[in-house]
């Protein structure tokens, strides 16, 4: 509601109870489903599967299951894997608008940030990234509920898309004429070929986690329990590995940046390919989740937890978060051991995974 309306709504039921804001809310029908099923897409799906016939539930369920978005619990945002210097081109275009009277200047890749900068001593939560696409006015509820931004979106592909954002509503031809120069220069250095590309190649998979620990000093990572091993560098993404999930019984991982609220999670694959079985797994994150973060108790560091359907592995620093699963019959050693070689191998391609450097966010 905030997002549409704004918080000063507030003011409207403070005066009078019966205040009746269906006419404001005219046309959100897409919007408020988009939003249901990005951020609430269990829900979503129970409701839905109790009117719809099998066969229509199946498809329902695969739907929002292919949207899922560790996002909406992390509280951080997730990056589409790109080459330093190619992230940097795409920046240096952005900061040239926001420098011209944008306020935010985001570059995407369905859900996935390419770049991203804003105007000096503006600050956006990435809870706002999760709703900021397709319509216009917005407010950002993180940046400040009392107010509209205005947001102009245009996609150019099928699936990235440029969200320009400002505090004039009078901005249109300007935004576009942004738009503009900002796709010319993407297209000439190859920015946008680039993005397709990784698109294509896919992001970090736990069949490509290096095998050969080799001992490296000086490398000041913290290591979880007595296995400190970390691991060569592995340089580009490397071709999978013959096998269901990765060693050790890896089946997946999110890794979650303190300092720069970015995650990064290895991509669905074997034996997590189904929507059940991806379902479940989300569900199991989401609850490990809350249970380090459960104010009531004093805090974690680390959790190990086994049940029939996974291990789960969590560790907490000051620096980073490590949600990992693992087949339910995995070794706790091994499982930890594996875990520090994806703590190694996400720092060694840092580069290319985060958005580094972000100095107008002070999230």
């Amino acid at each position: 509601m905030i997002l549409i309306l704004t918080k000063s709504v507030n003011r409207c039921f403070e005066k009078n109870p019966k205040f009746d804001m269906t006419p404001l809310l005219g046309g959100t029908d897409v919007v408020f489903s988009s939003l249901i099923n990005s951020l609430s897409w269990f829900v979503l799906c129970t409701f839905r599967m109790v009117l719809f016939a099998d066969a229509v539930r199946k498809k329902i369920f695969a739907f929002a299951v292919s949207i899922l978005n560790p996002a909406t619990f992390l509280h951080a945002y997730t990056c589409l894997p790109l080459a330093y210097a190619t992230r940097q081109a795409a920046g240096a275009i952005l900061q040239d608008v926001a420098d011209s009277g944008v306020l935010f200047a985001i570059l995407m890749c369905k859900h996935k940030v390419v770049s991203l900068v804003g105007a000096q001593k503006a600050s956006l939560h990435p809870d706002d990234i999760l709703t900021s696409e397709s319509f216009s006015p917005i407010c950002m509820p993180r940046y400040n509920p009392m107010a509209f931004l205005y947001a102009y979106v245009q996609y150019l592909d099928v699936d990235t898309y440029l969200m320009l954002l400002t505090t004039s509503s009078g901005a249109f031809y300007h935004l576009k004429d942004c738009r503009i120069r900002i796709e010319t220069v993407l297209l000439k250095s190859n920015v946008l070929s680039e993005v397709r590309r990784s698109m294509l190649d896919g992001g970090m998979h736990v069949e490509d986690l290096p095998c050969d620990p080799l001992p490296r000093s000086g490398s000041g990572s913290p290591h979880l329990g007595q296995h400190q091993q970390p691991t060569d560098s592995p340089g580009r993404f490397r071709e999978p590995s013959v096998g269901i999930g990765g060693p050790d019984g890896l089946w997946h991982f999110i890794y979650r940046s303190i300092y720069l609220d970015q995650y990064i999670s290895s991509e669905l694959s074997a034996p997590i390919n189904s929507p059940g079985q991806q379902k479940r797994l989300y569900r199991a994150y989401q609850k490990l989740y809350a249970s380090m973060h459960d104010i009531g108790n004093e805090p974690q560091k680390t959790q190990f937890r086994r049940d029939e359907n996974y291990v789960l592995l969590c560790w907490v620093t000051p620096d980073f978060e490590l949600y990992a699963a693992f087949d339910p019959l995995a070794d706790k050693g091994l499982a930890i051991k594996t875990c520090n070689r994806v703590c190694q191998w996400v720092k060694d391609v840092e580069n290319e995974i985060f958005l580094l450097g972000a100095s107008p966010f002070s999230w």
